[in-house]
């Protein structure tokens, strides 16, 4: 994709996506970013073969659809329309081709029967008119496609696979009909029978071009399972809902529902909203979204997510979000935004392929002009240069990247992982040390106040009303500890002038006292002294616990610490193993976090973790993550986390990776942040997924390789043996057509991929 230019970065930009239809190959790729980077007010295209789709950054107002359309238009192709932000894109119809692909088969098995009847020593040779009548109709009514695309090439100056296959078959068709227009009737066989017989090649021209069309019409069905994965999650979500209105149900399309509205669920149906469940209890079934294999024990109060399938209760749930802005949807975007994009290494086959076929020209002229000059058989040359013609397609070249990816980002999305940019998914089969923030990543997020020590003179009932009115409005884990340690009934004092204090704890201002709440480095940076309880927080530090401290900033510029808070976090049950299968995997482990160092160091005691950095405040995460980068091997480093303070570091690191999901309570794991900055969002909040997206890359990756290393090996070989007159134009045309449907074949392999089983972790 061009780089936008800083002039460019100065207009409000937006994305759009637009359905290309006429591309055959990855010089076809080429064109048409060409075609729409010329469109005024196009930032930068980038296409992708494999989905038909082409994704414009352009300057808010400018390059309309209209334009857009009339480029590709112009460059010999169609655009169907701009698609809207929320309209997945279905796959590439191709109604009747199997008809039109059986006919032409038809047409061209009698002129084939004479190779196999030669075999036994039987002359089924037909009469050269014969053959012309059968070879014309495949060559130009099934064949039309060919010229037609071919023409539309040369208009704009280019080439593609359909020119090549055009100008080939009708040089042998062309060769056929000037010899026989020229051969006395005497040496004309009979229909079917012995005799002299001219060196048609009326066989070759009409078996080409029916074995491409086959060809074009198996890789097509292969394309089309390669989006199987976002097609399974489209129909996840109902067309209808039953919904309580003025006190009755009644069966409503599902475009109709509004936010708040009751949503009746029954067992065995699938929850058509996001929403919180008001009435009922049951277990759901989110698999097919987060690749979470058993279901979750819904109650009220606990939110459910629009796709998932409701077991044996039923449920009444309050619609929060609907239709583009619910998870399901914006799964499906953040997918196809990944099938959309280029992985880096996919450029680099894209200039190769743009300059392929005019040199591939050059080659079958060489070859005609070489056998003529060499031999004086020019006909025997032109047929050579034909095979150069029909074998040298770079479909498979242009389609061994993004199939690959699409259904590696497919494959993951089934499993709980999304792939956010094609890019990451290729990055991260190359990490050799992967970062982890503790709370909330390899820790539960659900810490308790377990110990309360206050200072004498202050009661801990004191103590715990000013530290809940401080973290009254706060989201962070151990502010909601403070206020779950709250006894019921209990009132809360009002705070005011309430400001958090990055990467410290957080102060304000309760019935006339100044108060800071937060860690020991917070209470060194106001002077408040903590001597009386230095050894319980270290023995607290020492079993992993967090330590936080409640002062009061007095009248004389100090401070005097009230309590000491001890709060502890139980690390999640698969992080161990986690940790243990990519150490097998040869990956280096890092805990990063703004926690103190005995609590840090318990966790990485714990799990086995490699290195252990703590009391590292947000902005030094990221710098700690840049320093790693620079140290280590580009592409190697891999940031986990799920808060907003994580967001810089996954930001920094090669691949971000956040963690997300919903907890038992209901409540988002990972914030928007975190899942904004990170190249990978993990649907649910297991450490394990990490490894899964490293080895589900590793796979993708080495199938991608495998593609362009058999793709480029094909041409190779082909195309000399080709010239050499060791190919013939039907095996040619075969192998060309076997081409493409192998990559995709190969592509489609990714589909069986299963996650390790970790008890056969290596310790």
């Amino acid at each position: 994709m061009p780089t936008a230019t800083p002039a460019a970065l100065s207009f409000p930009q937006e994305t759009v996506s637009l359905a290309v239809q006429g591309m055959t190959c990855a010089s076809c790729v080429s064109r048409v970013e060409r075609a729409l980077a010329r469109v005024p007010g196009v930032v930068s295209a980038s296409v992708n073969l494999a989905t038909e789709r082409a994704e414009v950054v352009r300057r808010r107002g400018q390059a309309t659809a209209a334009a857009l359309v009339a480029a590709l238009d112009q460059a010999g192709y169609s655009g169907r329309d701009v698609l809207s932000a929320d309209t997945a894109p279905s796959a590439p119809a191709h109604f009747g081709e199997g008809a039109r692909v059986a006919l032409a088969a038809l047409l061209s098995v009698p002129l084939v029967l004479p190779m196999l009847g030669a075999l036994f020593g039987r002359h089924w040779m037909l009469n050269g008119w014969w053959q012309l009548a059968l070879a014309t109709p495949v060559q130009f009514v099934f064949g039309a496609r060919f010229y037609v695309a071919g023409y539309k090439a040369l208009r704009a100056r280019s080439g593609n696979m359909d020119l090549l296959v055009a100008l080939g078959t009708s040089a042998a068709y062309g060769l056929s009909v000037a010899l026989l227009l020229s051969a006395p009737e005497s040496t004309m066989p009979p229909p079917f029978g012995a005799g002299a017989m001219l060196p048609l090649y009326f066989e070759s021209a009409a078996v080409v071009v029916t074995l491409v069309l086959f060809g074009k019409w198996l890789e097509a069905r292969a394309k089309r399972q390669t989006t199987a994965a976002i097609r399974a999650l489209q129909a996840l979500r109902p067309d209808t809902a039953r919904v309580l209105r003025d006190g009755a149900e009644a069966e409503v399309p599902t475009a109709q529902l509004r936010v708040g509205d009751i949503v009746v669920v029954r067992p065995g149906e699938r929850v058509p909203v996001d929403g919180d469940i008001v009435d009922g209890a049951s277990h759901v079934d989110e698999s097919l979204i987060t690749g979470e294999s058993l279901p979750v024990a819904k109650q009220p109060g606990d939110r459910v997510t629009g796709g998932a399938l409701n077991a044996e209760g039923l449920l009444r749930v309050r619609a929060r979000a609907l239709g583009a802005e619910s998870t399901l949807a914006r799964i499906v975007r953040l997918v196809e935004a990944a099938q959309a994009q280029k992985a880096p290494i996919q450029r680099t086959v894209d200039r190769v392929s743009a300059v392929f076929v005019p040199v591939v020209l050059a080659i079958a002229a060489v070859t005609w002009l070489g056998w003529g000059l060499a031999t004086g058989a020019w006909s025997e040359g032109l047929i050579h240069a034909v095979s150069v013609l029909v074998i040298a397609c770079p479909c498979a070249l242009g389609l061994a990247t993004p199939a690959a990816i699409m259904v590696g980002t497919g494959t993951a999305a089934r499993h709980g992982i999304l792939i956010k940019d094609a890019q990451a998914l290729e990055l991260a089969h190359a990490l050799r040390t992967v970062a982890f923030d503790k709370t909330g990543t390899l820790t539960e997020g659900r810490p308790a106040l377990l110990d309360l020590l206050p200072a004498v003179g202050f009661s801990r009932e004191h103590v715990l009303a000013h530290a809940a009115a401080l973290q009254a409005g706060s989201e962070h884990p151990l502010a909601r500890a403070v206020l779950q340690a709250l006894p019921s009934g209990t009132a809360m004092a009002h705070a005011q002038q309430v400001q958090a204090i990055a990467g410290r704890g957080v102060g304000g201002v309760v019935h006339g006292h100044t108060l800071r709440l937060g860690s020991t480095r917070l209470m060194d940076e106001i002077g408040a002294d903590t001597t009386p309880w230095r050894a319980q927080a270290l023995a607290l530090q020492a079993q992993g616990r967090t330590v936080s401290w409640l002062a009061e900033i007095t009248g004389d510029g100090g401070a005097r610490a009230q309590a000491l808070l001890a709060f502890g976090d139980a690390v999640k049950p698969s992080a161990a193993a986690a940790i243990a299968q990519l150490h097998g995997m040869g990956i280096k482990t890092l805990l990063i976090s703004g926690d103190n160092r005995g609590a840090a160091q318990a966790v990485g005691r714990a799990l086995g973790i490699d290195d252990v950095r703590a009391e590292v405040l947000p902005a030094d995460k990221a710098r700690l993550v840049a320093a790693l980068r620079a140290e280590l091997p580009a592409g190697t480093v891999a940031m986990v986390g799920d808060g907003i303070n994580d967001a810089p570091a996954l930001a920094a690191a090669d691949v971000g990776i956040a963690m997300g999901g919903i907890d038992d309570a209901g409540r988002a794991l990972g914030t928007d942040a975190a899942m904004h900055a990170a190249g990978v969002t993990l649907l649910r909040g297991d450490p394990m997924l990490v490894a899964h997206t490293i080895a589900l890359s590793r796979r993708t990756t080495a199938k991608i390789h495998q593609n362009l290393f058999w793709a480029f090996v094909y041409n190779l070989v082909g195309i000399p043996l080709a010239a050499f007159g060791l190919l013939s134009p039907v095996l040619a045309g075969a192998a060309m057509a076997l081409s493409s449907v192998s990559v995709v074949g190969n592509a489609l392999l990714l589909r069986r991929w299963r996650p390790a089983d970790p008890s056969r972790t290596p310790r």
